[in-house]
């Protein structure tokens, strides 16, 4: 048998059947019509802006980072909880203002902007995190043709990055940003073009447990901050700190303690250099805030024997769960908490009571895998199977046209 991560804490049972919002599952999926299903849920996603809002400091924007989950109704209830929208994307861009976030409150970061894609920004008003001295003059052409300003920020690949966190922004040689020397002339640049500078970006990394690793990397990026703010000679408008908080998926892994971050940023917050005394500063966060709000429900369709090994075939799979498949930046796979829609106990499963069995999707090949070995009440074709940690990263970071199967039913309820 090998362990599930622990079930998130907004998930209840009523006679065995999982709840979110109020609601069994199988009534949704019922409602729905049919599975692959994501699931997510409007309470959830506001009690974790409750809990974040309450923890930082009032003067800390807060920004959602759009790329873990574009479902237009969960955009468009972010859009009411949130200070601004980070994109990735001409195509997020689209999708933001569709789901009426104003544009004024956007930015743009990616390290391959095309030229049509800096020219909506520029109309649109949407800051853009500049990538590199490249980006920057073909920003200032296209404004400049434009006969409008641009608004700029500099993303930095910092010298420090994120210490154990999942994937690394900084630190070394990325293709995310600008060296820190190139900084300085960067901004002077776009500065004497006429053009809008506003401030920096500075992302670390992601995925974080650690909130010493975090404050660390906080108390680091304040000061790189201000070094920068003095050789250009300017203070910032904005610094968009970057984000990192992780949630749980695995085994052993315990919620981040966004408490001691918020005191630890209120602390510096309180005792600024002067340079940045007047500067906004904001946080980027995606997976943290609507992560646990989502679920996938996936339908047995299948069940078999091959030596002496219990095969439950779903009919989603890694299509639509890529990371949950152990396909999305993971070194080694580990199962993500999993459970039965109708046979639910947030405290696990007793193994007199249970069966070992792998899920597997419907995919043909052996990479499709949602779980390995783990424990689960005896379960038949026809019942529901759920994966949690399903709203960032699940439908929006996966192979959905892979051999044809297409796209799952999302829901916010």
């Amino acid at each position: 048998m090998k362990k599930m991560g622990p079930y998130p804490p907004y998930y209840k049972a009523n006679d065995g059947q999982i709840i979110i919002s109020g609601r069994s599952v199988e009534s949704i999926v019922k409602e729905a019509g049919s599975t692959p299903l994501f699931i997510y849920s409007r309470e959830i996603l506001s009690k974790k802006m409750d809990e974040l809002r309450d923890a930082m400091p009032e003067s800390l924007d807060i920004h959602y980072a759009m790329k873990a989950n574009s479902y237009k109704p969960v955009l468009e209830h972010m859009n009411t909880l949130v200070d601004g929208f980070d994109l990735a994307s001409g195509g997020e861009l689209d999708l933001a203002i569709e789901a009426g976030v104003d544009p004024h409150n956007m930015s743009f970061a990616g390290p391959g902007k095309r030229d049509a894609e800096l020219e909506k920004a520029i109309k649109a008003g949407v800051t853009l995190n500049v990538e590199s001295p490249t980006e920057a003059d073909r920003m200032i052409a296209i404004a400049a043709r434009l006969g409008m300003k641009a608004k700029a920020a500099l993303r930095v690949n910092p010298s420090f990055d994120l210490k154990g966190s999942g994937m690394k922004m900084g630190g070394g040689a990325k293709q995310f940003g600008m060296d820190e020397e190139l900084i300085a002339p960067t901004a002077k640049k776009i500065i004497e073009s006429g053009n809008i500078w506003c401030g920096f970006h500075i992302y670390a990394g992601s995925q974080s447990l650690s909130a010493e690793a975090i404050i660390e990397t906080q108390s680091n990026t304040f000061e790189l901050a201000a070094r920068l703010a003095n050789e250009i000679g300017i203070a910032p408008e904005k610094v968009n700190l970057g984000g990192g908080f992780g949630i749980p998926y695995f085994p052993k892994e315990t919620p981040i303690d966004i408490n001691a971050i918020g005191a630890a940023m209120d602390e510096i917050l309180s005792d600024l250099p002067s340079i940045l005394q007047n500067t906004k500063f904001c946080i980027e966060l995606g997976r943290y805030l609507v992560g646990e709000a989502g679920i996938y429900v996936t339908t047995i369709v299948d069940r078999k024997i091959s030596h002496e090994e219990t095969f439950l075939v779903v009919d989603g799979g890694l299509h639509h769960q890529l990371a949950a498949s152990g396909n999305f930046g993971t070194v080694i796979r580990r199962n993500y908490p999993i459970a039965v829609a109708h046979k639910f106990d947030e405290n696990g499963y007793k193994e007199e009571k249970s069966e070992i069995v792998n899920v597997v999707g419907c995919l043909c090949t052996p990479l499709d895998m949602l779980g390995d070995k783990v424990l689960l009440p005896e379960t038949y074709v026809g019942d529901a199977i759920i994966l949690f940690c399903a709203g960032a990263y699940g439908a929006s970071a996966s192979p959905s046209n892979f051999l044809g199967h297409g796209q799952a039913i999302e829901t916010l309820i």
